[in-house]
């Protein structure tokens, strides 16, 4: 094993993987913008892929994750060791496809081990275009991001291991960031349509909403399936419009709340049209939850400030303390921009705080039934510690019926 860089230096190379050192080509190789490679073996499509590279510590849950539209433009690096082991099925996936660019494992992956599995990791990544990487010092890598922050990096994985680092590095380094970029435009829907499935259960599947009894208006910036599912499992009838739907249009389907979901890129880029919005939606006293980039937004509709992080919260293990209870919950987060909370204005207050390290995590307003959280109460992947804020969301619905 390669000794750790230490803090805020950058290795120029990675030492070479098994393979290599026996002679064996490397199928698969990382080109950070700065020129620093790391090699590996690739896995699913064969091509390349550009993003920012960022780590995930989740032990579970990973087809949730390369599914889950927020990671947009996002090279996903895992830490934990084994992933791919249970294989992928047709049910745990929060959009149609990957919205990752790729994905880096430290380890090969396995041979299915789940009753659920329909197919290998390599296979679904393969049939859907995803550039995979194993075989990398992953804790090396996340080592690396924690000191400089996520770097922007390409990917690439060729089967002759024939590459062009230099064009490699170009591209990695062309690439713009995330940072003042509107990511949310790429992956919310184009025209409106009603969700009414609920969560899944062991034995059954997912379920259906057939008596709902509020209607829930979900504006879409990027919005996870099991989102969907725990509004329709509160009772709720849901309609999902396209991110850039006017205040208008929203209010003319006469919601009894309406829903701000979570999304990719920067939250102040995707706000130049959808902040003017969600002040109307504020003024007209309808109650509002936000989630994730729907919290950023809010946050800035109330005329507060957002910010890039060094590196971002994306796990399953998150500590969140709730100030209003004093209860701290475990959630699964995955965020890259925050909310800063000194600059929320008079009539709004934190509720949440990240034990981790005291960054902002939920907001409220006091004179209006409006409130978000950064993380992710949906647990799809991750506990379900947060799942009561649905039914928070839909007291309040009901409170201003």
């Amino acid at each position: 094993m390669p000794p750790l860089p230490p803090r805020g230096s950058i290795p120029d190379d990675a030492r070479p993987t098994a393979d290599e050192a026996a002679g064996a080509k490397p199928t698969g190789v990382l080109v950070l913008a700065d020129g620093t490679t790391l090699w590996g073996r690739g896995l699913g499509a064969e091509g390349d892929a550009v993003g920012e590279v960022c780590f995930n510590t989740s032990m579970t849950g990973y087809q949730e994750i390369l599914t889950d539209p927020s990671y947009a433009e996002q090279i996903i690096t895992f830490t934990f060791p084994h992933i791919g082991n249970v294989g992928t099925n047709f049910e745990d996936i929060e959009s149609v496809g990957p919205a990752a660019r790729g994905l880096i494992l430290r380890a090969d992956v396995t041979e299915p081990s789940s009753w659920r599995a329909a197919s290998h990791l390599d296979a679904w990544a393969l049939r859907r275009g995803l550039v995979g990487l194993a075989g990398v010092d992953t804790r090396r890598l996340t080592r690396l991001i924690r000191a400089v922050g996520a770097p922007n990096g390409v990917i690439a994985h060729n089967s002759k291991g024939e590459f062009d680092l230099t064009a490699l590095k170009a591209k990695a380094a062309a690439f713009p960031g995330l940072e003042g970029l509107d990511v949310a435009k790429q992956v919310f829907c184009r025209q409106s349509y009603s969700w009414d499935e609920t969560l899944w259960s062991l034995g059954k599947g997912y379920g259906r909403q057939d008596n709902a009894k509020f209607h829930i208006v979900a504006i879409d910036y990027g919005v996870k399936r099991n989102i969907l599912r725990c509004l329709a499992a509160t009772g709720a009838k849901v309609t999902v419009v396209p991110g850039d739907t006017s205040a208008e249009a929203i209010l003319a389907l006469s919601p009894d709340g309406i829903f701000l979901s979570n999304g990719p890129g920067d939250p102040a880029a995707t706000g130049v049209y959808a902040v003017p919005v969600i002040r109307s939606l504020i003024d007209s006293g309808k109650p509002v939850f936000g989630i994730c980039l729907g919290h950023q937004m809010l946050a800035l509709a109330l005329g507060a400030r957002t910010a890039k992080m060094k590196q971002g919260h994306r796990g399953a293990n998150h500590p969140v303390k709730d100030k209003t209870t004093g209860k701290v919950e475990i959630t699964s987060q995955n965020h890259g921009f925050v909310v800063l909370p000194e600059t929320l204005p008079a009539n709004a207050e934190e509720t949440h705080i990240s034990l981790f390290d005291g960054t902002n995590e939920g907001l409220r307003m006091l004179d209006k039934p409006v409130f978000s959280v950064q993380y992710h109460p949906e647990a799809s992947p991750g506990p379900e510690d947060s799942h009561y804020l649905f039914d928070r969301f839909i007291d309040l619905v009901k409170s201003h019926a």
